[in-house]
Parts: C-alpha cells; structure tokens; sequence
C-alpha cells in the first residue's frame, strides 16, 4: 500500500480535539478524514469519518478513560497511527492568541512555543490546551514541520474604523 503525504490540522479546545486529514498529493489539498474527541472527562466520545461521510469510528469511553486533554490527544494519535497509507508531511494548529509578534501563520518552535505560552493568561480556557498538542508533537515526531494559525490574525488586519463604529 502505498502512502500518500498528507496534513494533519489540529483545533484543541477546553472540551474537545477535533481534527482533519487533507492528503496534499496532486495540487489543492483534499479533506481525507475529520474526527473530533467530544465530552473530554465527562462523557468522551470519538467520532471520526471519512469525506464522504463513511463513520470510520463511534465510540464513547467511559470517563476513568479520557479524564483530560492528555488522554485525548493519546487516544487519537493511537488511531491515527492504524492509518498505514497516510505519511504526514505537517501539522497545523488552531491557536487562539498569537500576541503581538504572529500576526500570520507561523512555522513553531521552541522559541514561538515559549512566546505562546506567555498568552495564556489572555486566553485561559484555550491556550493552554491549543499548546498541549504542540508540545506533544514536538516530542513524538520532531521532524515533521508544525504550524500555528492564529485566531488573533483576522482581527489584527480589520479596519480600525470597524471596531469603533461596528
């Protein structure tokens, strides 16, 4: 079977980690597969689908079994790694402040991972959790080139003249 190079886009949020696979082979990339972990440490459930709709998995955990974040991230990246024909390539992260030096997307490292974090204070139930799976990842898979895309972008770049009289 052969593997095709794809992305993995990641949007962790106080309660649930959604994420999407877009394989990136022959131009635009194509969203592949979309999953999301719901009901962390309450009620988890794991639902995950291919493009077309086809439920791939449906499953809820008991709540001793996803009691946070942490487990989430590793149930998850335990069923991607079934995935044999997909090679990722990147990682792109949903984050919600970049302060005010990204005000684009921006390629991560130990440096911009320690500038987000200072932020956390300014976004307290989502940028602990946006930066958890960065920090994952840059343990587990080093080499693959991580991404954060910024909430805080699309409100840097509006007319002053909409947040006075909007």
């Amino acid at each position: 079977m052969s593997r095709r190079a794809a992305i993995l886009a990641v949007n962790a949020g106080s309660s649930s980690l959604k994420f999407q696979i877009f394989d990136i082979e022959g131009g635009e990339p194509r969203r592949r597969i979309r999953g999301q972990m719901d009901g962390i440490g309450v009620n988890p459930h794991l639902t995950v689908r291919r493009a077309d709709g086809e439920v791939l998995v449906d499953r809820v955990f008991d709540p001793s079994e996803v009691t946070g974040l942490p487990d989430a991230i590793a149930t998850i990246e335990a069923w991607l790694k079934t995935l044999d024909d997909v090679h990722l390539v990147g990682i792109g992260h949903r984050v919600v402040h970049g302060g005010p030096h990204h005000d684009r997307p921006v390629r991560i490292d130990g440096k911009v991972l320690e500038e987000l974090r200072v932020y956390q204070d300014l976004a307290p139930l989502h940028q602990p959790n946006n930066l958890a799976p960065i920090r994952l990842a840059m343990d587990l898979v080093p080499d693959i080139p991580q991404i954060a895309c910024f909430d805080t972008e699309f409100h840097r770049h509006r007319e002053r003249s909409r947040d006075c009289y909007a």
